[in-house]
């Protein structure tokens, strides 16, 4: 799991280094992109959303379990799981900014707008 882990996170990074070279090689390049991955960027937003909710839900769920929250556990969990949260919720909302009208008038796409 973990070495497919690392596989999906290479190719997501390969997919953002090389969309500003084809935005410079091609101006539709990006929409064109963005219309051939719709799904999956939609997939993608979905999971983030549940994965932070997930991050924040399993965390109440152990203090809520224990019947206390110790300063420990906050400092040595909670940090770790506030970082996880803030990191997938952020990428579901740039995911949802760039498959949204206002975000493909911005990469100027105006022939994806109805999706």
């Amino acid at each position: 799991m973990k070495k497919l882990m690392n596989k999906i996170n290479f190719a997501i990074v390969a997919a953002m280094v090389s969309s500003p070279a084809f935005a410079v090689v091609n101006d539709k390049a990006i929409c064109t992109l963005l219309a051939d991955l719709r799904g999956v960027f939609r997939m993608l937003q979905t999971f983030c959303f549940i994965g932070a909710a997930f991050f924040i839900a399993g965390w109440a769920w152990d203090f809520i379990s224990k019947g206390k929250a110790e300063m420990k556990d906050i400092k040595d969990k909670g940090t770790g799981l506030l970082v996880g949260f803030i990191l997938l919720f952020s990428v579901g909302l740039i995911l949802r900014f760039l498959l949204s009208a206002s975000g493909q008038s911005y990469l100027g796409c105006p022939e994806l707008l109805n999706w």
